[in-house]
């Protein structure tokens, strides 16, 4: 079980960034608050791949 535990958060990892493009960015266009949600989705994009590399 322990052996498998990587590849399953990477895989649980990798669901969430499509969760937000497929479900989260449409909704919002919907909405009309196209500017606010991809600045946020960018920021905090960069921000984890600043905490990826300084942290290691």
């Amino acid at each position: 079980m322990s052996a498998a535990l990587p590849y399953a958060l990477s895989f649980v990892a990798g669901t969430m960034p499509f969760v937000v493009v497929e479900e989260l960015i449409p909704n919002s266009q919907t909405n009309g608050n196209t500017n606010v949600v991809t600045i946020g989705f960018m920021t905090d994009f960069v921000i984890m791949m600043i905490l990826d590399v300084a942290l290691g």
